[in-house]
């Protein structure tokens, strides 16, 4: 077998191969090989669009890049990136960096990978175990990724400490002042209070609960990882925020620029399972900002081993048409704090532009009003240089005065702001996203931070403030006060309308991320909706095991997988050792049940339960007939004790089959009846 391959300009070393593939996600990986071989990077986008599917969006959406594309890596740069995968991070280290040398254990990956880069001349992907590969690699990296490998380290060490021996042998190969990334979810991040499975197992709370399945991968919580830090004697690192999460953050906060209060309401993120919507995250994310608590529930992480970095918080832009793609940073120098925007794409760069021209046209039309416009200057002809101003946004200070009932200060505030709007209106220059979170108010001083929607056109002040006033109600329900307040009698119908042409020319021919997840991905169940849903019968079967102590909520649980055909039920009960008795409780309403069958293996005990057990345990229900029971309540169950001759099944493969007709009551009827 030949130790190297090449694809184009890559070298796929295969000296550590094993000549199979041990990871592999099936027949999808032939598929996301030959969109690697077929179409070219700058159509990926719309390959994700068309396909409308989870794994090729996963793997070739260009948002994925968002994690690393912003981090400081030069030209000069030795990057290693393990778990290279399907390559969906390492075209944007190898745009960054001098070279790349990547790992993977599966060659069909690395194949993907490799047909993904193959007109780039830096980057080396060797294939194998990382274990043998390692023993070959530089000890001279300037940074180390890991994004999304970290938390199956077990998979790569095999040792009792798995983590702490992953990272000290990564450590090992990275430069004096170099840098390791690690992008990871965290097992307490609020999205998996709320609802969401974990990542890796597809189980509910099995972080929070402390992986009690045994997985083959597990996250942390921020101290876990740094106690695995110390361990490592790992002193100087960094964490970020990447949110929603690191798969496709749009944005990165850090400790030193947490997030403000309203800004987290981007959570319904599930492409890939179906989750519960057990609260309003963006709430409870509010709660948590208000508590000084975010690291601890963060969605994810990006841990950072070494110096510290001079970004604080940084912002995509780009889930929208190319020519408006941009990315803004906050970042901190000697002099202190400053803000950029860079264009993503070359298209963008005429963007860049037309945000310069828009400060120059802006201070121009509003000199001798009570507002200023943020100062930018040209960094390059893809970035601007911004003032960081500090201050109370506007849309903060309203609040303010609905949560106190401030009819008054409310409309003080918003007459002040449309006497600016309408300041010199008939100049043909006009901000259209002036809305109230962003002016920052300092005192006396009013700043409009973010004028990049500047048209160069006359656009009545009365569009501009009803546009204002619509997207602030859009961001909490308490704000529909304002209406009254305000005597806006309309229910905005002209400014949505107005909205929509805007987001489409924003959009052009892309849809929003948000957009794919409404087209792939899984449901998302209300509270109200399972409430609604378990009132009817479906997937309400709760089964107790007694085993000698009695009946209780802990050793029981809930069987979803049954077979059913109009009010007829059928499902398998597993009969564990040491059983002594099942209560069954088929729904939660008044019903009367028909006993269809109840068999084990070959023999039928459907009998036996109707003469001589439901005769004689317990059950809450009326006899109806050789085989119905009536219930006039809300929890309607009965017990099954096992004949001695069955014991011989317990413990075994062979499950109980219980066979009901369920024929559920209204309230009306079971109070009489009752």
């Amino acid at each position: 077998m030949a130790e190297t391959k090449t694809v184009g300009k890559i070298i796929l070393d295969e000296t550590f191969y094993e000549g199979v593939d041990r990871y592999s996600d099936g027949d999808i990986e032939d598929e996301l090989l030959q969109i690697a071989k077929d179409y070219s990077p700058s159509e990926y986008r719309t390959v994700t669009e068309v396909r409308k599917s989870w794994p090729v969006l996963y793997h070739f959406s260009p948002f994925r890049t968002n994690i690393v594309e912003w981090l400081p890596i030069k030209k000069t740069d030795k990057v290693l990136e393990v778990g290279s995968g399907c390559g969906a991070i390492t075209p944007a280290l190898a745009k960054k960096a001098g070279s790349v040398t990547g790992i993977d254990l599966s060659e069909k990956r690395s194949m993907i990978n490799a047909h993904r880069l193959k007109d780039v001349d830096n980057v080396t992907i060797k294939v194998g175990n990382f274990k043998d590969i390692e023993k070959s690699l530089d000890s001279d990296y300037d940074a180390i990724m890991l994004i999304g490998v970290f938390e199956y380290a077990f998979g790569y060490m095999n040792s009792d400490t798995p983590y702490k021996d992953f990272l000290n042998i990564l450590l090992k190969h990275l430069k004096q002042g170099g840098r390791l990334y690690i992008a990871i979810e965290n097992r307490m991040g609020l999205k998996y209070f709320a609802g969401c499975t974990e990542d890796h197992a597809g189980r509910y709370f099995e972080g929070l609960e402390g992986y009690p399945n045994k997985g083959v991968a597990k996250t942390f919580t921020r101290k876990g990882l740094e106690k695995i830090f110390a361990s490592c004697g790992v002193k100087e690192y960094s964490f970020y925020y990447p949110y929603p999460d690191y798969k496709f953050p749009h944005t990165i906060y850090s400790d030193e620029y947490l997030p403000k209060k309203g800004e987290l309401h981007d959570n319904i993120r599930n492409f890939d399972r179906e989750r519960m919507l057990l609260m309003d995250e963006t709430k409870v994310f509010d709660t948590i900002l208000e508590e000084e608590e975010f690291p601890l529930f963060s969605n994810s992480y990006l841990a950072v081993i070494g110096p510290g970095m001079q970004q604080k918080m940084v912002k995509y832009s780009n889930d929208r048409d190319d020519c408006f793609g941009i990315v803004t940073t906050i970042e901190k120098d000697e002099k202190g704090f400053f803000v950029t925007k860079r264009a993503t794409t070359e298209e963008a760069k005429e963007h860049i532009k037309n945000i310069e021209n828009a400060y120059e046209a802006l201070t121009k039309r509003f000199t001798g009003c009570s507002i200023a416009f943020n100062r930018c200057e040209r960094l390059s002809e893809d970035t601007l240089k911004f003032e960081f101003l500090t201050g109370t946004p506007l849309e903060e200070l309203l609040d303010h005065c609905i949560d106190a009932g401030d009819k008054e200060g409310f409309l003080k505030l918003y007459e002040r702001y449309a006497g600016i709007v309408s300041y010199h209106e008939d100049v043909p220059v006009s901000d259209y996203d002036l809305i109230f979170q962003n002016i920052l108010v300092d005192g006396a001083h009013w700043t409009a931070i973010d004028y990049e929607w500047t048209e160069n056109e006359v656009i009545p002040s009365a569009e501009i403030m009803e546009r204002a006033l619509w997207c602030y109600i859009q961001g909490n329900s308490k704000r529909e006060i304002c209406k009254e307040w305000c005597n806006v009698s309309e229910d905005f119908g002209s400014i949505i309308q107005r909205e929509r042409r805007f987001q489409a020319r924003v959009q052009g021919n892309h849809p929003a991320l948000s957009v794919i997840r409404h087209v792939i991905g899984k449901p998302a169940f209300s509270l109200d909706y399972m409430r609604e849903e378990c009132g009817k019968y479906d997937g309400c079967i709760q089964i107790y095991e007694d085993f000698g102590n009695g009946f209780s909520e802990s050793n029981s649980y809930y069987i979803s997988d049954f077979h059913q055909v109009g009010k007829e039920i059928q499902f398998l009960i597993p009969l564990r050792k040491g059983l002594k008795k099942l209560r069954i409780d088929p729904g939660n309403k008044p019903a009367v049940i028909l006993v269809r069958q109840i068999q084990i293996d070959t023999v039928d005990l459907t009998d036996y339960a109707l003469k001589k057990n439901f005769a004689k345990h317990d059950t809450n229900g009326k006899r109806l007939g050789a085989n119905g029971f009536l219930f006039t309540n809300n929890d309607p169950h009965f017990a099954f004790v096992f004949p001695k001759q069955m014991a011989e099944f317990l413990g075994k493969d062979t499950p109980l089959t219980v066979s009901l007709r369920i024929e559920q009551l209204s309230e009306e009827a079971a109070k009489y009846l009752g």
